[in-house]
């Protein structure tokens, strides 16, 4: 079992319970007065200065880094110069706190125990999901009829057109074929995932569901057919919490587990074949060389990363990186995924998703549309050029520039 997760930033949430997704950090408050112009070129420049300094001295960065946390949970000294009185009531408010520090705890133990019971009530419909997804059976007429009235904007004459053309073809189709596939690559954080080298195996997924640890944590199940990339039909990967609540009574994720995919000869996907030519000093003659290199693949989540060890200061930061992303993904698929599959194969759940400010339609430019705006100001750059060299005929320069 590996280390829990040290180093934590200090502006990050607790990680939260295994019910519910990280919430996000609080935007900066909009009352905040805005600077003025002046000001912001000085952070500008000030900033680019810093950002100067630092890439220049990583040592520096390091060094700035192990004194500040040395800081971390320090006093001022502040409550320790308080008269003793004062002190006492101090002491005697810790020990009202720490009563509260239980209800928290028994708060987030009962609303655990809430969630695993209402997931029992859930377990069958997925099931039933499941069934209806691979062909074991059809939806009732009451179920169907209930989602039809949820649609909205369908043409109906466009689709008894449709299924008229489908005709003998459809009735040949079990279940819904790619559901999971195409509800996967509807998720975004598990689309960048999926590579079109992985589509072949996860066109194969029967299910993805999960079920509660006995104590705090989670396993997620992924079912597949019987297939020619690895002999196991499940792949498992547990999320582990630890012992111990947070400060507010959470539980705090400690580490995850995955299995190991027996793969079959030659199809492993998390590799790809490199080749390499390689000449003889003495007898001149070539050979090929032929070797296995990591790549990317969605089957890297069964081989999460570990905390790192402390020894590991200098990549510490992109290993903690990658472990809340494998976390944030772990609940993506338990809080999202599973429990609204037919939306996100529908798309509909897209909706609902945050849009990141930073991918905005708006916040886009064409690239050719910049390129054009550049190439126009080194025309101008020309002109301009042209007028200072060539008084007596500035208009004309300019003109023809502008048409060449």
């Amino acid at each position: 079992m590996s280390e829990p997760i040290r180093n934590k930033k200090l502006d990050l949430t607790t990680a939260p319970t295994p019910q519910n997704t990280p919430a996000n950090n609080a935007p900066i408050s909009s009352h905040a007065q805005q600077p003025g112009v002046a000001s912001i070129k000085e952070e500008d420049l000030d900033r680019a200065a810093a950002a100067s300094i630092f890439a220049q001295n990583p040592k520096l960065v390091s060094m700035i880094q192990g004194k500040l946390g040395t800081l971390v949970g320090r006093s001022s000294g502040y409550v320790e110069s308080l008269p003793a009185p004062v002190r006492r009531r101090v002491a005697g408010l810790k020990g009202v706190q720490k009563e509260h520090a239980k209800l928290e705890s028994e708060f987030q133990e009962e609303v655990l125990q809430l969630e695993k019971k209402y997931f029992a009530k859930y377990t069958p419909l997925y099931e039933k999901r499941a069934k209806i997804v691979n062909g074991a059976s059809e939806p009732t007429e009451s179920e169907v009829k209930t989602g039809e009235q949820d649609e909205e904007g369908e043409d109906d004459e466009g689709s008894k057109v449709e299924t008229a053309e489908g005709g003998q073809a459809a009735e040949n189709i079990a279940g819904i074929p790619e559901f999971w596939l195409s509800a996967m690559k509807n998720q975004v954080s598990l689309a960048e995932l999926i590579t079109d080298r992985d589509e072949p195996a996860l066109k194969l997924l029967t299910d993805i569901r999960m079920e509660y640890l006995d104590k705090p944590g989670f396993r997620l199940i992924f079912e597949f057919t019987e297939n020619d990339f690895f002999s196991k039909k499940t792949i498992t990967k547990t999320y582990f919490y630890q012992e111990e609540s947070g400060y507010g009574g959470e539980f705090i994720y400690d580490h995850a587990e995955g299995d190991k995919i027996d793969w079959k000869t030659g199809k492993d996907l998390t590799v790809r074949v490199e080749s390499k030519k390689q000449r003889n000093k003495n007898t001149k003659q070539t050979r090929v060389v032929k070797k296995t290199v990591p790549t990317e693949s969605f089957f890297n989540f069964f081989d999460p990363p570990k905390a790192p060890e402390a020894d590991e200061d200098d990549a510490a930061s992109d290993v903690e990186e990658r472990l809340e992303l494998d976390y944030q993904l772990g609940e993506d698929i338990k809080e999202k995924l599973i429990p609204r599959a037919i939306d996100w194969f529908t798309g509909e759940a897209l909706q609902f998703e945050e849009v990141d400010e930073d991918l905005e339609e708006g916040n886009f430019e064409d690239e050719d549309d910049e390129e054009d705006d550049d190439a126009s100001e080194e025309r101008d750059d020309e002109e301009e050029s042209d007028e200072e060299d060539e008084n007596s005929k500035p208009k004309q320069e300019a003109a023809e520039c502008k048409q060449s």
